[in-house]
């Protein structure tokens, strides 16, 4: 089973709010999901992004793929970093 770290659409028509979630690669973008890990609002000013850090840095420990959004948000919020310290120690 691969498992991978993506972005579920929330929110109205032209207004969208992102659940950070791990779920199955095969299951749908808004469908069935593992674990909830935080949440990315694009919309509002500045934007809205918190996850919690330590479970994402656990799946990602346990071999769950983020996709190039959420890997990308990773690095600009430091959780790509701290799952680097932790490999090291």
């Amino acid at each position: 089973m691969s498992v991978k770290i993506r972005l579920k659409r929330m929110g109205a028509k032209k207004k969208p709010f992102y659940r950070i979630v791990v779920a199955d690669s095969r299951s749908p973008r808004d469908g069935r999901f593992i674990e909830e890990l935080g949440y990315y609002n694009p919309i509002s000013e500045p934007k809205e992004f918190k996850i919690d850090a330590d479970k994402a840095v656990k799946w990602l420990k346990d071999g769950a793929k983020p996709t190039d959004t959420v890997n990308s948000l990773f690095k600009n919020n430091g959780v790509l970093e701290k799952f680097e310290e932790s490999k090291k120690a």
